[in-house]
């Protein structure tokens, strides 16, 4: 299982050990780290190495890696960090969708 958290490059310490302690591989970047996301993500379905795709976010920019995974067989699914942010966008192309309360 893959578990990764990315985060921008200036992300404390703190979080970065707290993530990593949970078993995450934590992905810094200087430049975007939704494109990166993106990158990876689409990559990694692509490449056959994953059976599920979820993506905890709010931004419908994701839509098409979603998308793209799901044309590769991999089941997706969308978590909403709270209800005020959800992307209907990314409910409708993911197979399954939750909102964290």
């Amino acid at each position: 299982m893959l578990q990764r958290l990315y985060l921008d490059e200036h992300a404390t310490p703190n979080l970065l050990r707290a993530a990593e302690e949970r078993g995450f591989e934590v992905i810094t970047t200087s430049g975007d780290v939704d494109v990166r996301l993106a990158v990876d993500a689409t990559a990694t379905a692509v490449e056959n190495t994953i059976d599920v795709l979820v993506l905890v976010s709010r931004d419908a920019d994701f839509k098409p890696a979603l998308e793209r995974a799901a044309t590769r067989g991999v089941r997706t699914v969308a978590i909403a960090p709270g209800s005020y942010g959800r992307s209907d966008a990314l409910r409708n192309a993911a197979h399954d969708a939750r909102t964290l309360e």
